[in-house]
């Protein structure tokens, strides 16, 4: 055995293990689960608000952002939270149901 083997052995696999349940690095991971879910609650609101007119209600978000200031992230809150019931539930099933088996 190369010192290079023994290295990779003795080497602490928590970093792997956490690669490997959340398919890529945790905190990526988490960042797009957070940006995903606050897009999908945008689009499922604008859907529910005005379904014919979706262009206009994206220009009406990106005013009330802007003109909302501090308030506005207790508001994407409420979109993170609606997109995350839909986003969170169907990241979790293709991990449990694409996760490799026999090891």
């Amino acid at each position: 055995m190369t010192e290079n083997d023994k290295a990779r052995i003795e080497a602490p696999m928590s970093n792997d293990i956490g690669t490997r349940i959340f398919g890529g690095s945790p905190l990526a991971v988490i960042g797009r689960l957070i940006l995903v879910s606050i897009l999908v609650g945008v689009i499922l609101s604008a859907l529910g608000l005005n379904p014919f007119d979706i262009w206009h209600s994206l220009e009406r978000l990106i005013r009330s952002i802007w003109n909302m200031g501090f308030d506005s992230i207790r508001w994407l809150w409420g979109y993170f939270l609606l997109g995350a019931v839909i986003v969170i539930p169907i990241w979790l099933l293709t991990r449990v149901f694409n996760a490799p088996r026999g090891r």
